[in-house]
């Protein structure tokens, strides 16, 4: 094999059909999911082939953003609420060599100064030697081959039991379709879920309403609400799904309710909804220790990141943690409480 080579190329219809025949695709290099975090975040997206000589072997997909008057690479960047974008690559394209070629593709021909990149197919392996920095980012999948049965049996026993309690108490499970009080209802239990920390929302409602009005007319994303005996929405959650996995990207409750149990109630009906859809994994996108008790395996998956020189790291390790301190100042501000 020769020395891999990317190079940016634009948007058409043709790419996006040539990017989706590689069985590694997932939701995240996909146009509708792009246009959504490039609307979010202010976002440039780079789309660019990765070539062997002449030969086309894969695909890489970021979006550019500017800190500090800086052009950054993120694929992705923390904060963006967006998973692992990275490559889509021939099987016998080492994922090592794709990245060695990214590096002179973002710092020469893009002009960065900073990279990020979490690649779903990417292990600690892959980063030594190409100056790069990296946090353990691991995520927590379920198998949904096997049968129904053996799925609800993978689970906790108590996590059984809160299902079977929500069903007995007459909690019920609706998918929600072209509805736009969605995002409000999300949002207001988001709201109390930060408030149980004394923290808000890292994110407005802003951008639920953006992930919808991109990912549902691209049939990619399922909206459940739970509602408690009395008809009330009292949990919810987003869903976007494509080719062979569903993500959990957000849920949320309200606390007076718990006892109603309909998380874990939300939770099992998305994993058969997927399953007869022809979803084989689901991925609750982080590690959680809850997540556990739904018979998940946890996935190790580097973050990795570069900076074109001391400084840059300096400031984007600052720019986190100023981040930080202003959401929880921001929660005291704004009087969330537990």
């Amino acid at each position: 094999m020769t020395m891999l080579r990317l190079h940016r190329v634009e948007p058409t219809a043709e790419l996006w059909a040539e990017r989706a025949t590689y069985d590694d695709r997932l939701i995240f290099h996909t146009e509708p999911w792009l246009r959504f975090v490039a609307e979010a975040q202010r976002a440039e997206p780079v789309l660019a082939r990765v070539t062997d000589g002449e030969r086309t072997v894969g695909h890489f997909t970021g979006l550019l953003t500017k800190r500090f008057g800086l052009r950054i690479l993120g694929s992705p960047m923390a904060g963006w609420t967006t998973s692992y974008v990275g490559f889509t690559l021939d099987p016998a394209v080492p994922r090592r060599a794709a990245l060695e070629a990214l590096m002179p593709f973002a710092f020469k021909d893009l002009g960065c100064a900073h990279l990020e990149i979490r690649d779903r197919g990417l292990t600690p392996a892959d980063l030594g030697g190409l100056g790069l920095r990296w946090s353990d980012a691991p995520t927590a999948v379920i198998d949904l081959t096997p049968a129904e049965d053996a799925l609800f049996n993978g689970m906790a026993s108590a996590c059984r039991r809160n299902i079977r309690k929500a069903t007995k108490t007459g909690v019920t499970i609706e998918e929600v379709v072209a509805d736009p009080t969605f995002a409000a209802d999300f949002y207001d239990q988001l709201r109390d879920v930060f408030a149980k920390q004394n923290l808000v929302p890292t994110y407005s409602i802003e951008r639920v309403r953006t992930l919808i009005r991109h990912l549902e007319p691209a049939g990619h994303l399922l909206l459940l609400r739970a509602r408690d005996p009395e008809g009330r929405c009292i949990a919810t959650a987003v869903l976007p799904w494509y080719h062979r996995t569903m993500y959990f990207w957000g849920g949320a409750s309200y606390r007076e309710h718990q006892h109603h149990r309909p998380n874990e109630l939300l939770i099992w009906y998305a994993l058969r909804w997927a399953k007869s859809h022809g979803v084989t994994e689901f991925d609750f996108v982080g590690g959680n220790a809850y997540k556990s008790k739904y018979g998940t395996t946890e996935v190790p998956v580097p973050w990795a990141r570069r900076s074109r020189s001391p400084l840059v790291a300096t400031l984007r390790d600052a720019a986190k943690q100023t981040y930080t301190l202003k959401q929880k100042a921001t929660a005291r501000l704004t009087g969330a409480h537990s």
